[in-house]
């Protein structure tokens, strides 16, 4: 009985079914660096923790991001955007989550983009989240809580105004360059998450 009772309570919780383990072989393409170093623009800092449905960090996520330059011009060849694609600059990293579930990246703050209807969107990242579990992955934004045009963006428009700030990496005190921002994966703070 006690053996029993010793393993129920180490039994995984519902949002931590198994595999796939997204770090095993994947190490070489991990890279948290959106830019080089000497690359233009406000180089940022951001950081945060992946939790589950039970607010249990996940170890074993692996985040993507991808994002537009400090001109807004994205680092690929479709982006047919008439402005200088900033030097030094990638666009993508590709970080996991660690033993407590944090992930950090640096980058450069982005600069504005084009929004389907003309107008310009908010300095934002694209962010992917592939963990155990996921048949699909999730796909959200981040924005920046220090950024004004925040309010005129069409997309962070459309999600409820309860959700939003699920969606706003906030600037940690004394840390200008430093924002933080956690990805919930489910329940009452679940991070808004989009379709595609």
């Amino acid at each position: 009985m006690a053996n029993e009772d010793t393993a129920a309570s180490h039994q995984a919780t519902v949002s931590q079914t198994a595999g796939p383990y997204f770090h095993i072989g994947l190490r070489r393409l991990f890279t948290d660096q959106v830019t080089d170093v000497d690359a233009a623009g406000r180089p940022i800092v951001v950081e945060g923790h992946v939790l589950d449905g039970d607010g249990v960090p996940v170890t074993d996520a692996l985040i993507e991001i991808w994002q537009a330059d400090p001109n807004g011009k994205y680092a690929h060849p479709d982006d047919l955007t008439d402005k200088s694609r900033a030097p030094a600059f990638r666009g993508f990293a590709r970080v996991p989550s660690d033993d407590d579930g944090v992930f950090r990246f640096t980058t450069v703050k982005p600069g504005r983009v084009p929004a389907p209807d003309g107008t310009k969107q908010a300095p934002h990242i694209l962010v992917s989240v592939f963990m155990r579990g996921l048949l699909r992955h999730a796909v959200t934004r981040l924005y920046f809580s220090d950024e004004p045009s925040n309010e005129e963006d069409l997309v962070l428009g459309r999600v409820p105004a309860p959700r939003r700030s699920t969606l706003i990496a906030k600037r940690r005190t004394g840390q200008p360059d430093v924002f933080h921002w956690d990805i919930v994966l489910q329940g009452p703070h679940e991070t808004a998450f989009f379709d595609y």
